[in-house]
């Protein structure tokens, strides 16, 4: 089963996300409090631990939920494999894969400290369809 590892936000753009206990995800805008939100194509980022631990092996220090600006950590889903216009229910909220990977940002921390960033390559975007509560626990399917 596919789950929600870590929901997380940032009151910054260009920073590491902090973990929250759950959050909300508003339709035509994302997390609530999230410097992220807004009314665009990437108004939520997912991230599997998965990918995550792959670049853990090759590094001294722990990362932790939320290093590579990811919202919502994942676990049992290889994100990156689901085409664009993919759409998933977790936990309450419904969402739609509106881009796979992004070009990383000048002067990204992880880049910086890890020496590699996984997210321009497996991370996935969404636009919140249906509105709701997430937290870390909450189940994610692929809806057909």
């Amino acid at each position: 089963m596919a789950k929600v590892k870590a929901v997380c936000i940032s009151e910054k753009k260009g920073e590491q996300k902090t973990p929250i206990d759950e959050a909300y995800l508003k339709i035509e805008h994302g997390i609530v409090g999230d410097a992220h939100a807004g009314n665009w194509h990437r108004q939520v980022s997912l991230l599997a631990s998965e990918s995550v631990e792959k670049v853990q092996k090759a590094l001294d220090f722990k990362l932790k939920s939320g290093d590579f600006a990811e919202n919502i950590l994942t676990e049992g889903i290889e994100l990156y494999t689901l085409p664009i216009g993919t759409r998933l229910q977790i936990g309450d909220v419904q969402g739609e894969v509106t881009q796979i990977g992004k070009e990383c940002h000048h002067g990204c921390a992880i880049r910086e400290l890890a020496g590699d960033c996984v997210m321009p390559r497996e991370g996935i975007f969404i636009k919140v369809l249906k509105e709701g509560t997430v937290k870390a626990g909450d189940e994610i399917k692929v809806l057909e």
